[in-house]
């Protein structure tokens, strides 16, 4: 898929030194911002931020080839007064407004993803879903922000029957920015949690910068939420005035209290044989626990809305992304790697499912961040959790400042032992564990629980 210079244009104004083109139009085939990896012929787009500077890469930009270029006012002079150019206010801008003329040239459907967790397995889960459509194309890892989402759709081909995306949050208005540059077909949003509590103070604010995900949804698409959040979809009605998809789980044995139909799309969980009665199909997932069955059911509301026909009996494996339901044998213990990220509501739904394995259980878990003055309260709740669990011992990462705190609040406790790095970890979890034993790993980004995975007997 090509880009002229004439739709360029009609974006960003007028190309300068036009005359220095030698025919009328041209056409880029691809955009960048990455200087390590423009091919010749590409436009690159001098983005800047607060750690990086395009502008700095001007030089290996031109000898690379590159067709055109888009900078920031004020920088003409780092360029050669041969090369034509777009001069802007604001590159990053410039990028997501031809990102969405990308998305706009591609006519495929578009599925957006955001939610405080499981943002990602879910996409992962939808993506796998839905390739009885044909080739899905989904966002790299976490590509979840103005720059990962703009990047997963520049590299987007017409191949590609439809595009699912997850949009991350850091604050109010970031999501309907990327709600703007991407005009969604479909929007999903997981769960309002407590991730990012302490950057936006409420969960009445995390839930309305989530909702701006339908600010620029397509009039006659859809929103898919959880059913059992009221005030999500209080705070949704006023502001999308569309269709919305209200979904639940819940577990097999309560199947015989849902006789009468309703407007919930409802699925059953049966732990024991991990799998999902939904509507007159089962579906066996490769991921464990509640919580990965409520993701799996925003994955069929999807599809159901592609019209997608299922089997009776539907089989799928899901591909694992490090720190995400990954589950690792030793010659000694069971780990279950959730190093990726915590939050209250994940670090809850994967002790539950820790405690349904057999042997004994032990839990690293590094504290959750972003939680502001809501820290303690959260952290407390968990720990009274633990304590009443059969969990075996919990080796908890903190930092010191914190650490006098909860262990007066535990009173010296023997199931809990606190550590301040992660140095030293593996080597005390190994002198309790014994063989048979399950371990679970997760804590937030923060500590980087993954770099002590492989020390773990």
């Amino acid at each position: 898929m090509y880009f002229s210079v004439s739709e360029v244009n009609e974006i960003l104004g007028d190309i300068n030194n036009l005359d220095k083109i030698q025919q009328e139009f041209f056409n880029f085939k691809n955009i960048s911002i990455d200087s390590r990896k423009l091919s010749k012929g590409d436009l690159f787009i001098a983005l800047k931020g607060k750690n990086f500077d395009g502008h700095n890469f001007l030089p290996e930009v031109i000898e690379k080839g590159a067709k055109s270029i888009v900078i920031e006012e004020g920088m003409q002079n780092l360029l050669p007064n041969y090369l034509p150019h777009w001069i802007v206010k604001n590159t990053l801008e410039a990028f997501q407004k031809l990102t969405l003329l990308k998305r706009k040239k591609l006519k495929i459907p578009l599925v957006a993803i955001t939610g405080s967790v499981g943002k990602t397995t879910t996409k992962e889960m939808m993506g796998e879903v839905l390739r009885k459509l044909g080739k899905i194309k989904l966002s790299y890892a976490n590509f979840n922000n103005e720059i990962g989402v703009g990047l997963t759709i520049l590299d987007t081909n017409l191949e590609d029957k439809a595009l699912v995306l997850e949009m991350g949050m850091r604050g109010l208005g970031q999501i309907e920015n990327l709600s703007k540059y991407t005009e969604p077909d479909i929007a999903v949003i997981t769960n309002i949690g407590s991730a990012h509590i302490g950057l936006l103070g409420s969960k009445e604010n995390i839930t309305s910068a989530k909702c701006e995900i339908a600010s620029y949804l397509n009039p006659n698409g859809v929103v898919v939420i959880p059913t059992n959040d009221l005030f999500l979809e209080q705070t949704l009605r006023k502001s999308w005035l569309g269709r919305i998809i209200k979904v639940e789980i819940l577990d097999i044995s309560e199947k015989s209290k849902y006789f009468k139909k309703d407007n919930i799309l409802r699925g059953f969980y049966d732990r024991s044989k991990n799998t999902i009665l939904i509507e007159k199909n089962i579906f066996e997932i490769s991921f464990e626990g509640f919580h990965n069955a409520s993701n799996f059911m925003f994955a069929y509301a999807v599809a159901k809305e592609f019209k997608i026909d299922f089997e009776y009996f539907n089989d799928f494996k899901f591909k694992t992304l490090e720190g995400r339901n990954r589950t690792l044998n030793s010659s000694k213990t069971t780990i279950y790697d959730e190093s990726y990220n915590a939050s209250p509501e994940s670090m809850m739904a994967c002790i539950e499912n820790l405690l349904e394995k057999p042997k004994n259980h032990f839990i690293i878990f590094g504290s959750m961040q972003e939680l502001g003055n809501k820290a303690k309260k959260y952290h407390k709740q968990i720990f009274d959790f633990i304590n009443i669990s059969d969990i075996e011992k919990c080796i908890f990462i903190c930092d010191k400042k914190d650490q006098a705190y909860y262990l007066n609040y535990l009173k010296e406790n023997k199931k809990f032992l606190f550590l301040n790095n992660k140095n030293k970890i593996a080597k005390l979890i190994n002198k309790f564990t014994k063989k048979g034993d399950s371990i679970l790993v997760k804590g937030s980004r923060y500590w980087q629980l993954e770099e002590i995975i492989d020390l773990i007997d």
